[in-house]
């Protein structure tokens, strides 16, 4: 009973992880720049670089006998720097036990967006993941291979290419720069769209994606169809505003901080917290991740979708911009914060949602199961026979059955008599043509007619 609960949990998490559809974000590509950073470290990649057959993306013209990999990420890209190594061994080195490397000048550079599912993972050559579209592979023997693996493959990469000019500066590495290129283009028409359209805007929210935006208007409670500028220019002003001494604003930030230092902060925390689960299975990545979440896919919070077609998690009022008689998405899997007795800690509770059917709805309204009880016990009452003084129960069943076989017979007889409606057409063409009867002085009278008709005619003619 422990193992088949234990798997019917594994399986109920896996669902959820499936439903999530988590998309990368700003913590996500970093997390994923610092795990090739960590298992790319010391090691030598050798040969060209494989793309899959199925991809779309360009190919990498690239093939060395000896290269290293480094990443860095910004907001919502990662680059990959591929640099040859020219192993020089001279003899003076050699006796002393060293070894002179010098990097090429020629190295190349990937820059990655992830798309909907893309993450990078390091296997042996036996363990290549199935949905695997870009391979790097490593010198040493047995050989590793470095994937990026995109399931949905919505997931890009750029040969030779720079960060996107269009896209912002990161809200977690380049804070001070992100705040001054929000406070100055305030007055841009991009401002003028709620809040929750205004976050996902990598012109200013570079690496702010669904999952971010929601948490952090949840934790400001702004209703997230309010006009971005309005919500900006009040959350900011609120402290600046305000008249205490330094010391006094410093903890007033730290305790209520606007929607820009949150843009900064939020993505920061998952970035700490998820930073060990990162290389281990999703599964546990994902269970660490949905208790960190307070409103993203939780259960009681309202759901609608933006004039992009974005799904916006929320609670409260959804604000004065809210599309009207806009379609809430229905969800089949949502988390459950639930208190344990042993710690108050919040643990994942994967419940699937009932779908509405004519049972589920006798079963769940108390009174029509009632109504349905008791029509079911009239029905039996009237069934059931009576059951006589001096009269056993064993007899009166008995009784019944036999009446029962008499009914049933009678009804097979008079199905055989009743003719079909095949056997009542055929009937018809099969029965005899009657002649006709006709009167014979009815033909006589027409002659008569006929004779003085001519007769009146010759005498006209004449």
């Amino acid at each position: 009973q422990g193992n088949k609960s234990f798997s019917l949990r594994k399986w109920t998490v896996l669902l959820f992880v499936k439903r999530l559809c988590k998309m990368p974000e700003g913590p996500d590509l970093h997390l994923a720049s610092c795990y090739i950073n960590k298992v790319c470290s010391g090691v030598v990649f050798s040969g060209a670089v494989v793309k899959s057959e199925v991809s779309k993306n360009s190919e990498v013209p690239f093939a060395s006998e000896a290269y290293t990999i480094c990443s860095e990420s910004r907001g919502k890209e990662i680059k990959l720097t591929l640099s040859p190594i020219k192993e020089e061994k001279v003899k003076e080195n050699v006796k002393r036990g060293k070894q002179q490397n010098t990097m090429a000048s020629n190295a190349l550079t990937l820059v990655f967006r992830f798309g909907m599912s893309g993450h990078f993972r390091m296997t042996s050559e036996d363990e290549i993941p199935k949905h695997a579209h870009l391979r790097f592979y490593t010198k040493e023997k047995p050989r590793r291979v470095l994937s990026f693996v995109d399931i949905r493959r919505f997931g890009s990469w750029e040969v030779n290419g720079s960060w996107q000019p269009d896209r912002g500066p990161c809200v977690m590495f380049e804070y001070e720069q992100f705040r001054a290129n929000v406070l100055n283009n305030l007055s841009n028409k991009a401002f003028e769209k709620p809040i929750c359209e205004v976050l996902l805007n990598q012109k200013y929210f570079n690496g702010i994606g669904n999952y971010l935006r929601a948490e952090i208007l949840f934790r400001l409670k702004i209703p997230p169809f309010t006009q971005g500028r309005a919500a900006i220019e009040l959350s900011v002003k609120s402290q600046e505003n305000s008249e205490h001494s330094l010391s006094k604003k410093v903890k007033v930030k730290m305790e209520n901080p606007d929607i820009l230092e949150l843009c900064h902060s939020v993505p920061l925390e998952v970035v700490n917290f998820a930073g060990d689960y990162y290389e281990r299975e999703p599964l546990e990545y994902y269970s660490v991740f949905s208790k960190w979440l307070q409103c993203y896919y939780v259960a009681g919070m309202k759901t609608l979708r933006d004039s992009n077609g974005r799904t916006i998690w929320f609670q409260g009022e959804a604000g004065p911009m809210a599309p009207k008689g806009a379609k809430v998405p229905k969800r089949k899997y949502l988390i459950q914060k639930q208190e344990t007795e042993e710690n108050d800690a919040k643990s994942l509770v994967v419940k699937p949602k009932i779908k509405k059917t004519k049972k589920s709805l006798v079963q769940a309204s108390p009174q029509k199961s009632t109504k349905s009880v008791v029509v079911k016990k009239k029905k039996q009452s009237k069934e059931l026979p009576s059951v006589r003084t001096g009269q056993s129960m064993e007899e009166t069943i008995s009784a019944q059955r036999g009446r029962r076989r008499v009914v049933s017979h009678d009804s097979a007889v008079k199905k055989q008599q009743t003719p079909t409606r095949k056997q009542k057409v055929v009937k018809e063409e099969v029965k005899p043509k009657i002649p006709r009867t006709v009167d014979p002085m009815r033909r006589t009278r027409n002659s008569k007619a006929k004779l003085t008709l001519l007769n009146t005619v010759d005498s006209a003619l004449k």
